[in-house]
């Protein structure tokens, strides 16, 4: 039996809001929630503001939208909120480092997920790290792997921005585990 392909739909228009007619945050937000991603914990230090004061400040975010871009020249790449701390950072500061996280970290992912948490520095207080030598970014200890990058494009995308760096340094410091994954609004280990 032969079936006629269903007719094409017009295309859809954005709305005022950016969406197209017919998409509701929640409905986007539901269908992406779909999609399993692994955790990994972005960190960088923010030099002092006064070179005869304090060290400055280490800051961390968790990060699901995170991937590899390139293998010649290595690249990857991480979504970060507009106006966030660490968007703010490295639009200021270009080297940053990446931890991924172990299913044994879901603590550490939790903790730096946190909205109107407190000061970084009490956050990375208990946790061990090694602080990057290319980078001066903290890299958490057992963490699956560990990278630390140096920021090449910058790319506005909607209330994110995409932040393509070159990556300076790769190890695997942990075999132990398996990965932290982020699914349906949750953070879980696979099998």
């Amino acid at each position: 039996m032969l079936t006629t392909p269903p007719a094409p739909r017009a295309p859809l228009t954005p709305t005022a809001a950016g969406h197209a007619d017919g998409v509701s945050d929640e409905e986007f937000r539901a269908a992406m929630s779909r999609l399993a991603a692994g955790v990994v914990l972005v960190t960088a230090h923010e030099p002092a503001l006064d070179p005869e004061g304090p060290g400055g400040e280490d800051v961390g975010m968790t990060a699901t939208a995170f991937m590899s871009v390139s293998l010649d020249p290595p690249l990857v790449l991480v979504s970060l909120r507009d106006g966030s701390r660490m968007d703010d950072l490295l639009a200021e500061q270009p080297l940053w480092a990446v931890s991924v996280l172990s299913e044994s970290q879901r603590h550490i992912a939790g903790r730096f997920a946190m909205k109107g948490r407190i000061s970084d520095r009490l956050l990375f207080e208990d946790i061990p790290y090694v602080r990057g030598e290319a980078s001066g970014a903290l890299l958490v200890g057992g963490a699956l792997a560990t990278l630390e990058c140096r920021t090449e494009q910058r790319v506005p995308a909607g209330d994110h921005t995409l932040v393509i760096g070159r990556v300076l340094t790769a190890s695997v410091p942990s075999a132990d585990g398996g990965p932290l994954a982020y699914f349906k609004g949750r953070y879980r280990q696979l099998g």
